[in-house]
C-alpha cells in the first residue's frame, strides 16, 4: 500500500515527532490537566468577584464606622430614632408627607 500524503509536505510536519509532541502536549495543559488553562480562567473570575466583594464589604465597614461614631452623640440618636422609626415626645404630632415619586413600590 502506496502513502500517497508522504510527500506532501503538511503531512511530513503533522508527521514529526516534534510537533505531535508540542500537539500532545499543548492539549493535555489546556484541557485534561488539574492546572488547565480553563480552570485557571475559572479561578481567576472568582477571584475577581470575591476582591469586588471584599472591597464593597470594606466600604460598608467604613460607612458603619463612621454611623456608629455619629450614634454616641445622643443628639443624633435622638434624630435617627425620629427619622427612621417616626418616634416621637408625648406632646408632639408627626406627619409623614410622602411626595409622588418617593415610595418605593411605585403603582400605575
Amino acid at each position: 500500500m502506496i502513502n500517497t500524503f508522504k510527500n506532501k509536505s503538511w503531512f511530513k510536519l503533522l508527521s514529526n515527532k516534534y510537533i505531535l509532541v508540542l500537539v500532545f502536549f499543548t492539549v493535555w495543559m489546556l484541557f485534561l490537566d488539574n492546572y488547565s488553562y480553563f480552570d485557571h480562567r475559572f479561578l481567576d473570575n472568582q477571584i475577581e468577584e470575591l476582591e469586588d466583594n471584599k472591597t464593597y464589604y470594606q466600604e460598608e465597614i467604613k460607612k458603619d464606622k463612621k454611623h456608629i461614631k455619629e450614634l454616641q452623640n445622643i443628639g443624633h440618636v435622638e434624630k435617627y430614632a425620629r427619622e427612621k422609626y417616626y418616634m416621637k415626645k408625648d406632646s408632639e404630632d408627626i406627619y409623614i408627607i410622602e411626595f409622588e415619586g418617593d415610595s418605593a413600590i411605585k403603582t400605575k
